[in-house]
């Protein structure tokens, strides 16, 4: 009887072992569809469209050289005034 169960314990780490080893490999798998299908190339787009406008709207409204320059920094940081204004619209 001892042998037997020495055995079936055998079985099951090596059954273990193969189950570690597929998990690796779809883990692996799952990277490489997220790398595929990455949602920040989209959130990228987004702020890119969101700089050019930005950038189109401080220059544009700009009464002079140096506030068309700062113009062009506020359309590089514009997220941190989106996030700023709904927190305080929020009252957080």
């Amino acid at each position: 009887m001892p042998k037997k169960r020495v055995k079936k314990d055998k079985k099951k780490s090596s059954s273990v072992n193969i189950k570690v080893d597929n998990l690796d490999k779809l883990v692996r798998e799952h990277k490489r569809r997220d790398r595929q299908k990455n949602p920040c190339v989209r959130g990228g787009a987004v702020y890119g469209l969101g700089l050019i406008g930005s950038a189109i709207y401080y220059i544009s409204t700009a009464t002079g050289f140096w506030n068309g320059v700062l113009g062009i920094l506020k359309a590089i940081v514009w997220p941190v005034f989106v996030i700023y204004e709904l927190l305080r619209f929020l009252g957080v």
